[in-house]
């Protein structure tokens, strides 16, 4: 048999050598394999626990018999759809590989070598890693409470920061700031910044507190990118579909740096599909609410005190300096968690909202595992 050339590391720049990827979350079928449970419960990637609404199903039966051809390069009938939803114009709308594919295309666009980004941390690894990759600074700073530091980040913004991301609500915490806190930011932040709102867990939350980036900033006039996901309450996370709200000249940058055909037509079509299902919506946000409840008095009674008040779909606690033997234990009882330590916590766990039965197998679980009952 060949061998294949073995490449040096001198060969990749210093900025990709260096780089810690992205962790994902376990799948059920590997951690099956690996440990040969016939159950396993993820809660460990922020989906949500339901599968797609049904038009969106019934839009991918019908465009499945198409995929010979290459996607709307333009997604014009989803731009069209999303503008009209927020009231904006279809020159502001700005589709992605999942919001996170939109935060790659903002690195592209706005960061040379020794140009810097401003993040809270622990938050979301890709605000760092796309910077990082193309040379540029990543500014972390510590979040307050387990919550974003808007005043201390400011403080941190130099005359070389393009940047500044505020994850709302913070994934892995959970928790979001007041509409005062972001207000005050807003009015105090450069303006040769450009401010990139994560919202991908909006529509989750039903708090009067919590301020819609699109309606409260970018239609203000604030220079800011406001992002959103189909991949977490509609349940189209295996299709990566986000998009960007942004002013025209961000979303024309972006289509001159993205992908062609990054947005595939499965995606688009069960994106479109999933607009008009407001009941549903707000069934599954109820039930959200509800598990999210249930998952906090699992987790006190066992001794763990989440991080809060958290407003996604998700927890986060500290369980000591390493989470990773926590995480193992649980893996063996047939749960998939999320150790924090990629997304800067070491010490802790991410949780996510599951149906009631799953968050009462991982409550079962955790119970076995803390009290030293847990299968060798």
């Amino acid at each position: 048999m060949s061998s294949l050339a073995e490449i040096a590391d001198s060969f990749f720049k210093p900025a990709v050598r260096d780089i810690v990827p992205y962790e994902p979350g376990k799948p059920v079928e590997e951690v099956q394999r690996e440990l040969g449970l016939e159950r396993v419960v993820k809660l460990a990637s922020n989906e949500g626990p339901y599968g797609p609404f049904p038009a969106a199903l019934e839009a991918l039966a019908r465009v499945a018999k198409e995929l010979n051809r290459y996607p709307d390069g333009g997604a014009y009938r989803l731009r069209a759809a999303l503008a009209e939803r927020h009231g904006v114009r279809f020159e502001e709308i700005a589709p992605g590989a999942g919001s996170d594919g939109v935060v790659d295309y903002l690195s592209q666009l706005a960061l040379d070598p020794g140009d810097e980004i401003v993040c809270g941390w622990p938050s979301f690894p890709s605000y760092v890693i796309d910077a990082v990759k193309l040379g540029a600074v990543a500014r972390q700073v510590p979040l307050r409470d387990h919550r974003y530091d808007l005043g201390s980040m400011l403080e941190a913004v130099g005359p070389r920061t393009k940047l500044v991301y505020v994850c709302h609500p913070n994934n892995p915490t959970g928790t979001m700031n007041t509409r005062a806190e972001l207000d005050d930011y807003f009015d105090r932040v450069p303006e040769h910044v450009l401010t990139v709102l994560d919202q991908a867990y909006a529509e989750y939350i039903d708090d009067p507190d919590y301020a819609d980036g699109v309606e409260t900033y970018l239609k203000a006039g604030r220079r800011v990118v406001v992002l959103r996901t189909f991949s977490k309450i509609y349940g189209l996370a295996g299709l990566r579909v986000g998009y960007a709200v942004a002013p025209e000249e961000v979303v024309t940058a972006i289509g001159k740096v993205r992908r062609a055909f990054d947005v595939n037509s499965a995606a688009q079509e069960a994106a479109l599909a999933s607009m008009d299902a407001d009941e549903e919506l707000a069934r599954r946000r109820r039930e959200n609410a509800e598990g999210l409840a249930q998952l906090e008095r699992i987790m006190r009674e066992h001794g763990l005190e989440p991080a809060g008040p958290a407003v996604g779909n998700f927890l986060f606690a500290e369980v000591g300096d390493d989470s990773r033997p926590l995480f193992e234990q649980l893996l063996q009882e047939g749960v998939i968690v999320r150790p924090a330590g990629g997304f800067g916590a070491p010490g802790a766990i991410r949780v996510t909202v599951g149906t009631s039965e799953e968050n009462q197998f991982f409550g079962d679980a955790l119970g076995r595992v803390l009290s030293g009952a847990a299968r060798s």
